[in-house]
């Protein structure tokens, strides 16, 4: 029977306790290492990523300080997602392809929310940065 996500291990190095979770648009999948096999326009919803205290220091190093997006480090084998073939076993019936441009969008939104918000918490504008960061590679720009 289908429960919904659960929680996942550390992206980067597998580690079950994790302290942070971030969550990306749909197609931020490709961008994580061995995600070309996934169909990215059949995940409804975000997918979630986690991160142990140790890597979580160092991804808001790379972030906060040099720039850099873990994402490529981090393996989707991890992620947390739902695919919508999940939802049509669970509920016998065909589903549209999600309009993963409303998603992304959404995401964008939030980022530049968070990024003018002087008050932002640490992971917050750490998760924005790297959700824009990864937009602006696959070619999805503000309106």
């Amino acid at each position: 029977m289908y429960t919904g996500k659960t929680e996942r291990p550390c992206c980067l190095c597998g580690e079950r306790e994790t302290v942070a979770r971030l969550d990306l648009p749909p197609r931020a999948v490709t961008l994580m290492r061995n995600g070309d096999p996934i169909a990215w326009r059949d995940i409804v919803g975000e997918v979630s990523i986690h991160f142990c205290d140790s890597d979580w220091e160092t991804v808001t190093d790379f972030v906060s300080n040099l720039g850099m997006s873990p994402l490529s480090r981090c393996n989707v084998a991890y992620a947390s997602f739902d695919l919508r073939e999940d939802f049509e076993a669970l509920l016998n019936a065909t589903r549209d392809e999600p309009d993963q441009t409303k998603t992304e969008r959404r995401f964008l939104e939030e980022t530049d929310r968070v990024l003018t918000d002087a008050d932002a918490e640490t992971r917050a504008v750490v998760e924005a940065k790297i959700v824009r960061w990864a937009l602006e590679d696959l070619g999805v720009t503000p309106d």
